[in-house]
């Protein structure tokens, strides 16, 4: 992991123009819902993660061949939203260029994993 925003730089940079657009949009959306968050490199991801030195990953986000990906880091988040008419897996939401997540849903997904990381949801006993 990396808490360098020049890593995250790098990934977006070498994407393709369509890819590149839609991811940089995104980034810029996720800053503004998360403005003391780090942005960080992990499971080769862009994301961003609580402050502090144990501040756990809110939100990861990620490119593919045929789409883009948001991932809130839980198996519990997406299930509980209602992401219609986005394709999505347990673990995140999938979007294309053409059709970016709308700031309300990207908002949802935020509050949610917030929520769940202050009820101290993947913390060890």
């Amino acid at each position: 992991m990396s808490a360098d925003p020049a890593s995250v730089d790098a990934y977006i940079t070498a994407l393709p123009d369509d890819q590149r657009a839609a991811l940089t949009d995104l980034r810029s959306r996720l800053r503004a819902l998360l403005p003391d968050h780090s942005e960080v490199m992990s499971y080769a991801m862009p994301g961003f993660r609580q402050p502090g030195p144990k501040g756990r990953m809110v939100v990861g986000y990620a490119a593919f061949a045929k789409h883009l990906g948001l991932y809130p880091h839980s198996g519990s988040v997406i299930p509980q939203i209602d992401c219609t008419p986005f394709k999505t897996s347990k673990s995140g939401v999938l979007f294309t260029p053409d059709t970016p997540l709308p700031n309300a849903l990207l908002r949802q997904i935020i509050e949610t994993r917030q929520t769940e990381l202050t009820a101290g949801y993947g913390r060890k006993a």
